[in-house]
């Protein structure tokens, strides 16, 4: 008999994505927390979150195959996070403007024998931005709950001149490569 598969993820954009995958799956919200270590690289963070989040999900339903997954935005080595306040959103966009940035995804597969990491970096370029583009896209209320004040599938794409990489990474979730996990445990 075939495990059941959880993803760990209470994000709607990662449900959406791993549906275009055509697996069964259940949600189940861990609670994991989202601070970064002192000294920590953006690397060693997006895989530990991936990983927490797997692993408590494993623990919490020991039977199934859990996948945990995690996005930050990187610019000049600086991790930007889910934004503060408006002056936060705007400090990050700001910074983004005009220039590319890396989006790093990481994806966990963990079943009780095992676990399995993979880490997803694109390439982003943002158009140079003004102070209303920003103003009027945090009004929209899309930046607020975003990795680096930013959706790319939504009014955020409009920003976007170009990416190197993989799209369903930066919307969070890697179709191919969390694709090639599951195989390895189903």
């Amino acid at each position: 008999m075939q495990p059941s598969i959880l993803l760990a993820s209470g994000s709607p954009r990662r449900k959406e994505l791993l549906e275009q995958l055509g697996y069964q799956f259940s949600i189940v919200r861990t609670d994991v927390e989202e601070v970064r270590q002192t000294d920590e690289s953006a690397y060693d963070y997006v895989v530990r979150l991936s990983k927490d989040k797997a692993l408590a999900g494993v623990a919490l339903a020991a039977d199934s195959v859990v996948i945990g997954s995690d996005t930050i935005v990187v610019c000049d080595q600086t991790v930007l996070e889910k934004p503060n306040d408006y002056q936060h959103a705007k400090e990050m966009l700001m910074r983004l403007s005009g220039r590319s940035h890396q989006v790093m995804t990481a994806v966990t597969v963990a079943s009780k024998q095992k676990q399995e990491t993979v880490v997803v970096t694109t390439d982003v370029w943002f158009k140079p931005l003004s102070e209303q583009e920003i103003e009027q896209y945090w009004q929209s209320g899309e930046p607020c709950d975003k990795a680096g004040s930013y959706a790319i599938q939504g009014i955020g794409g409009r920003f976007v001149t170009r990416i190197e990489g993989s799209y369903s990474a930066v919307v969070g979730l890697p179709l191919f490569e969390t694709d090639q996990l599951l195989h390895k445990f189903l």
